[in-house]
């Protein structure tokens, strides 16, 4: 079960660090990237070396019992190092410079520590899940496993300190602050690994034994921790990509009752484009679809209608603005309509005011449109249009 939960989350993080690569690749100079992809990377190791089949090939191809232990334990310290850099540069930007430097040298000195440790301990029987435990009373490696532990807990309890405080914030909302509560979460898991070890180890100095809570319990919250990691360093990214489809979508949506009364007239005069496979450009590709119908259709239009509805509505409402939108939707309506019937054109090729078939503005489409669906005025006409079409066709 170790190694299965260890293998799904390192596959998680690696698919993180595949969608931020490419980013790093055209902006290698950022150090914000860097530490996103360190912090992957360090993060997607952890659980690779810390998976007891891994630890097992690391030991038969060293030749040395347990050497999987401190690399482990060199990589867990790494990233959480990296946690508290990652977040330096978020808050700081480049200021943070000499701030995630002597993080990273003072962490860089307790990985050292680690491997001198191991050095001078003994080791002699191989443990893949079991380690922290069975040497916890051995001088030296006792040492090692407290001061990783310790280290561990340190950074992600300082990194979830920091993204909370941040988060509770007025600096930042939507995605970003998102973003910080998961990393906060998500680093708390991390202490909760670390709390959980350190917990079983103390038991065991006092003649307890709680091993369960390192073998069963603290892989979970590893686990757990890894994918809320991965969530923040996503969340912004995808965020902004899932606020922009979900825009598009709307205004794809928002432009459907234009669309659908001009369908007929489209196919009949072999003007609707062909829908792209791709949902990114269908926005345009309706808007462009609307345009040629407006353009095709402008002949039918009746300044008199026009005229008429314009001063109804301002009369009605005082509201230029909307009194046009009606007006146009109204004129656009009653054009279909006669076309649909095999009307002639009423005799005016000018076009209203705010109406350019050629370079219809994307707001000024979604406004007629919306006029469309909710006007009484306009209504009847789409209405009678509708019925026009299906006894032409």
């Amino acid at each position: 079960m170790t190694a299965l939960i260890n293998f799904v989350s390192c596959g998680v993080l690696w698919l993180g660090l595949g969608l931020k690569l490419r980013d790093l690749i055209g902006h290698r100079s950022d150090p914000f990237l860097r530490t996103i992809t360190a912090l992957l990377a360090l993060a997607s190791l952890c659980f690779l070396f810390g998976s007891p089949p891994t630890v097992g090939a690391v030991n038969r191809i060293s030749g040395i019992p347990n050497l999987a232990a401190p690399l482990t334990y060199a990589v867990i310290t790494a990233y959480g190092a990296s946690s508290l850099v990652l977040v330096v540069y978020w808050r700081d930007g480049t200021r943070g410079r000499r701030t995630a430097r002597l993080w990273i040298i003072s962490y860089a000195v307790i990985v050292t520590a680690i491997g001198v440790l191991f050095a001078l301990g003994t080791t002699p029987v191989e443990r893949r899940t079991d380690f922290d435990t069975y040497y916890a009373r051995t001088p030296y490696i006792s040492a090692m496993i407290v001061l990783y532990l310790v280290a561990h807990l340190i950074a992600v309890s300082i990194t979830c300190l920091w993204s909370l405080r941040w988060a509770m914030g007025r600096t930042v909302h939507g995605w970003v602050q998102a973003s910080l509560l998961a990393l906060a979460i998500g680093t708390l898991m991390g202490a909760g690994f670390s709390i959980t070890k350190l917990t079983s180890v103390i038991a065991l100095w006092s003649g307890n034994n709680l091993n369960f809570l390192s073998t069963r319990l603290s892989p979970g919250f590893a686990g757990l921790g890894a994918f809320l990691t991965v969530v923040a360093v996503l969340l912004p990214f995808l965020g902004h990509h899932l606020t922009r489809w979900w825009h598009e979508l709307r205004l794809y949506r928002q432009l459907a009752p234009l669309d659908r009364l001009l369908k007929g007239f489209l196919k009949r005069r072999a003007l609707r484009l062909r829908r792209p496979l791709s949902p990114s450009v269908w926005v345009t590709w309706r808007q462009t679809s609307i345009n040629n119908g407006l353009a095709a259709l402008q002949d039918y239009f009746n300044r008199d209608l026009y005229g008429q509805t314009l001063e109804r509505e301002l009369d009605a409402t005082g509201d230029r603005p909307a009194a046009e939108t009606v007006a146009l939707a109204t004129t656009i309506a009653a054009a279909a309509l006669s076309e649909n019937a095999g009307r002639p054109t009423p005799g005016w090729t000018g076009q209203p005011v705010l109406l350019d078939p050629h370079h219809m503005e994307l707001h000024t489409l979604v406004r007629i449109s919306a006029a469309l669906a909710a006007s009484e005025r306009v209504m009847p006409l789409r209405a009678r249009g509708d019925s026009a079409a299906k006894s032409r066709a």
